[in-house]
Formats: C-alpha cells, structure tokens, sequence
C-alpha cells in the first residue's frame, strides 16, 4: 500500500471515530438518579377556576442538580407537566350543605437538558407559596443579627457568610455552597404527606432539610400523593399553584408509590 493510501485511510478513520463517539453519546437518555431531588419555581399561575386537562404546566430549577451521571444541569432549565383535573370550588348556600371541594391535580413530566427531554417520575416533598417563598429570602429586621440570617421553608437558619446551614438547636443540617444549598433530607410527616430521610447530599434551594408537606396554602390539603402528580384539594375555594411557588421534588424508584 503506498504512502498517499496509508495517509488516506487513517484520515477516514480519524473522521468516523468522533461521529461513532458522538452517536453513541447522543443516543443515552440522561436521568436523575432515585432519590435525588429537583427544587423548581412555577414560572406561570395554575387556578383550576380556569385550566382544563392537558393544559401546560411551566416551571424552572432554583439551582444546580446533577444527573446520574455526575453532569450537572444549571438553575434555570425548564421543568414541563399538564393539567389532569381542574375543577373549580363552587360554594352551596343551601343550609347545612357539605361542600364539594375543588380540585387541582397537574403531573409533572419532563426536565429539559441541553436539548433533551428527561422524563421524570418525581413525588412532592414541599411546596410553598410566592408570600412564603420570599420570606424564607428576607432576613429577619433584628439588631440581634446583623449577618441577615434567613429562615429556610421549614425552619433551618441560613447565614450568607456561613458555609453551615443549621437547624434552630444550632446543629449543622446542610451547606450553602457556590451552586446552591445542599443537605441530607431528614425524615418528616405533616398533613397526610410523609417524607422519607435520605443519607445522599442533595439539593434543596429555599426549603429545609426536613420539609415536607404544603407551606403558605390556606385551607387546602393534597390529595393525589402518585408519584409525578400533585393534587391540591379545598371545600374553602378554588386551589391555585400561583406563579412563583416554590416546590421540592423527589426522584421516585420505579415501581415505588
């Protein structure tokens, strides 16, 4: 073989290797690991007074979280889901009536990453309205802390300049670090939500290591704990998830409810 074919052929080669490396990159579908969760913001208002199944659900991640795989997606990427059941709160004034409640159930489907839709299969930990939400931002007005320390939904005391994020005895239950705020989630129940404790560090935003259940939503209870679905129930008014709520979410193991 002469010099010129020789020379020709490891040109070929070297050209296909990185198309078959890409092609066998591009056809993995990315995933969160069980467990892991996903700490996102409503981008747009959800009322059952007005949305009907299939409609769009929006929202966007609060911070950095990582894929099974060790990469990490930025705050920012979109979060998908539709409505399953919008119905609104209609109040019967007949004397002693027992209200029909209205309700709100939407699913959560996919995260987008770079490009790729990720499907998810995640359960409600907490979720928190816009008024909570920006409290648990806000340090306290005290003399007594001029480190603007803040409450995270659910209690635990964040300082800025601290790495330690700690609970109200003063024990050490996560960290705030560059890309967000990180803890081992811990094992709580309120309401008719139970939330599991966890030995990984994973990412929780604005919300405590232990949150868990509804925080800001007057007279409302969730009803549909499936997982992917979060279903908000009221014989008080129609349920919303306002823009600007706030949620945890966790990975559910297949096969898990």
């Amino acid at each position: 073989m002469s010099f010129l074919r020789i020379s020709s052929f490891l040109l070929a080669t070297a050209s296909i290797l990185p198309v078959q490396a890409h092609a066998k990159t591009a056809g993995t579908v990315p995933q969160l690991a069980a467990h892991a969760t996903l700490p996102i913001t409503f981008t747009k208002s959800v009322s059952a007074s007005n949305a009907k199944a299939g409609d769009s659900v929006e929202a966007r991640t609060m911070q950095a979280v990582h894929l099974a795989d060790g990469r990490e997606v930025p705050a920012g990427a979109r979060v998908t889901g539709h409505v399953l059941t919008a119905t609104a709160f209609k109040y019967d004034s007949t004397p002693y009536a027992k209200q029909t409640a209205g309700i709100l159930d939407i699913q959560i489907d996919t995260l987008e990453v770079q490009g790729a839709q990720v499907p998810l299969r995640v359960s409600l930990r907490a979720m928190a309205d816009p008024t909570t939400t920006w409290q648990s931002r806000e340090p306290a007005s005290s003399d007594n802390d001029p480190l603007a320390t803040t409450t995270q939904i659910g209690g635990d005391l964040l300082t800025p300049s601290q790495k330690e994020i700690r609970d109200r005895i003063g024990d050490v239950i996560g960290y705030n670090k560059k890309s967000g705020q990180f803890a081992h989630l811990i094992a709580n129940s309120r309401g008719s939500l139970s939330c599991d404790g966890g030995d990984t560090e994973q990412p929780v935003s604005v919300f405590s290591a232990s949150a868990c259940g509804l925080y800001g939503f007057t007279d409302v209870s969730l009803t549909d704990l499936d997982p992917s679905h979060i279903g908000l129930s009221s014989t008080h008014g129609t349920p919303k998830i306002w823009k600007h709520t706030t949620a945890l979410l966790e990975v559910t193991p297949q096969g898990s409810k």
